[in-house]
């Protein structure tokens, strides 16, 4: 069942996406050769509850830490731990809080130091390709255009989307119906219908998109051991387009 939000529970939801934000810009602060994982991940862990709010990960399904750190072939779900970087990895990091009951989820993937002309285009296109995705966002839409639009526009640069893993809806639970693949056809799928909430997130490969699972059950990565790249916003569907939840920006 797809639940929509009141314009209250949307106001909450902005408020734990910016809390979620702020984290994340304070971890991103923070990457440099020689931190370690860990050490970020404490930093997002204070930053959202000097706020007020809960991480969403934390204990999640077991899962034993408050981000995700996905370090270069790694896609989603890299857990926190020892592991120092170095200059010319990229990181992932998703972030997510609790405020109220109601979740805000974000993510981006930056350069460690100076990174290769290749990796740092894989990064522009999978950002950008979130910012279409968005743009696909209206009453009436289908969930289809907003695939079939991240895919075509990876796909045109020479970049694979993950399709064993996809975007999703949020709210009062973290994961909630609908989900939301990186490709699709224009159409096709859920209407869009204002006071729905989704986390759109392209995880874009430089090689195949095929990914395998580690041995720990939760850190993903490409098959190849080429890059992978995540970008993440919540965004609610407003009545004249999408509304994006998890901005430093005031809409």
């Amino acid at each position: 069942m797809i639940m929509l939000k009141t314009a209250p529970d949307l106001e909450v939801m902005r408020r734990a996406g910016r809390i979620a934000a702020e984290a994340l810009a304070a971890v991103v602060q923070a990457v440099r050769p020689g931190v370690t994982t860990r050490e970020l991940d404490r930093i997002a862990e204070d930053q959202i509850r000097q706020r007020g709010a809960v991480p969403s990960f934390l204990g999640y399904r077991g899962y034993p830490a408050s981000i995700c750190t996905s370090v270069d072939d790694e896609v989603v779900h890299g857990i926190p731990g020892r592991r120092r970087l170095h200059a010319g990895q990229i990181i992932s990091l998703d972030v997510g809080a609790i405020v109220d009951g109601f979740h805000g989820d974000l993510a981006t993937t930056v350069p460690v130091g100076k990174i290769s002309e290749d990796v740092a285009r894989l990064l522009r296109v999978t950002a950008e390709a979130l910012e279409i995705g968005i743009r696909a966002i209206r009453p009436g839409a289908h969930l289809g255009d907003v695939g079939a639009a991240i895919q075509r526009f990876v796909e045109e640069h020479g970049f694979s989307v993950v399709r064993e893993f996809a975007g999703h809806g949020i709210g009062r639970h973290l994961h909630e119906e609908p989900q939301i693949p990186n490709f699709g056809r224009a159409g096709n799928g859920v209407s869009l219908r204002p006071g729905m909430t989704l986390a759109i997130e392209p995880m874009v490969n430089m090689g195949s998109g095929e990914v395998t699972m580690d041995p720990d059950g939760w850190t993903v990565r490409t098959r190849d051991h080429q890059p992978s790249a995540h970008f993440e916003h919540t965004v609610a569907v407003g009545e004249d387009g999408p509304i994006v939840l998890t901005s430093l920006d005031p809409e």
